[in-house]
């Protein structure tokens, strides 16, 4: 089990990151994220409610979006190896080693 600070702990799940090219908006494409999400059924019954599927759109080019409904970049990814690690290997110029090594103390594995 993988516990960061703030969280209570949770099963083992896996984690991927992928870039997609898009004509939606950062909000359309969110839209699209939950929809999928809704289909495979996840539910939200409470905020950090356990789930089966969670998609989240941590950057949209170099925008930087606030509102009620979404906030690019995700605000809590760069306090997480799950999503650092795999952004590395992706796109290597967004992710300093200094950015690594903060978040080194947190335990992922390969499959």
């Amino acid at each position: 089990m993988e516990m960061l600070s703030g969280y209570a702990p949770c099963d083992d799940y896996i984690n991927a990151v992928v870039e997609v090219k898009t004509g939606l908006t950062a909000p359309d494409l969110l839209q699209h994220l939950q929809q999928l999400e809704m289909i495979a059924g996840r539910q939200r019954p409470y905020i950090n409610a356990p789930r089966n599927l969670d998609l989240d759109l941590l950057l949209y080019g170099n925008g930087h979006i606030e509102s009620s409904m979404l906030t690019v970049p995700h605000p809590r990814m760069w306090q997480r190896a799950f999503v650092l690690v795999p952004l590395a290997e992706i796109a290597p110029g967004l992710v300093a080693p200094d950015m690594l090594d903060a978040v080194k103390s947190q335990v992922i594995s390969r499959l």
